[in-house]
């Protein structure tokens, strides 16, 4: 399993959501297979399912690391970076389906720029938009979304990580349902980017 910030992420509120190993993609003769942690926002889902009856929970602010694994191994000669370009790629393609199936459309890969993680390792940072139809008795609307995902390479292995927030629309979703609640979507962009940074 990747290696995460527990002490950070239970400050943050975050709860664990989901702990899976599952073959992400194929490459060639080569399966690959993902070990991954996903968490969400413990805090903010649970105000939005208690005063809304139970009628949302929305995927309203989630991060997840993994770690890759080859089956069989890369043959001798092949390293990481030889295959960098492919594995990033299908992280991609795999975080687009990610989003999708939790509810998000209009997906729009907008920027890519380089990350230096806390343990020094230089990252490839892909920066996405999209939106979330919110559709319940209280309050229709729809929620803006910015996404992130990080793919780098540690100790002969590739790690990636990310995760998404609001940033437009959700306060007016908080209103309506009578929470209580402080968003700062620039909070949330660089609270997910410590996070990132402090995969290994």
């Amino acid at each position: 399993m990747p290696s995460v910030p527990d002490e950070r992420l239970a400050e943050g509120g975050w709860e664990l959501a989901e702990e899976t190993t599952e073959t992400l993609f194929q490459l060639a003769a080569v399966r690959v297979e993902g070990h991954t942690l996903v968490y969400e926002d413990g805090d903010r889902r649970a105000a939005i399912e208690a005063a809304s009856d139970g009628d949302l929970g929305g995927p309203w602010r989630f991060f997840f690391a993994t770690r890759l694994a080859f089956h069989p191994p890369l043959a001798p000669g092949v390293g990481p970076a030889m295959i960098r370009s492919t594995v990033t790629a299908e992280a991609r393609r795999a975080f687009v389906a990610d989003l999708e199936a939790r509810g998000f459309h209009s997906i729009d890969r907008r920027r890519t720029e380089r990350m230096r993680t806390d343990g020094g390792k230089r990252a490839r940072l892909t920066n996405y938009t999209a939106r979330y139809a919110v559709t319940s008795s209280a309050h229709d609307s729809e929620i803006a979304i910015e996404a992130w995902l990080a793919v780098w390479i540690r100790d002969g292995t590739f790690r990636i990580a990310g995760g998404a927030y609001p940033t437009r629309g959700f306060d007016e979703l908080l209103a309506a349902l009578g929470v209580e609640h402080e968003i700062d979507p620039t909070t949330d962009r660089e609270e997910l980017l410590e996070l990132l940074r402090a995969v290994e």
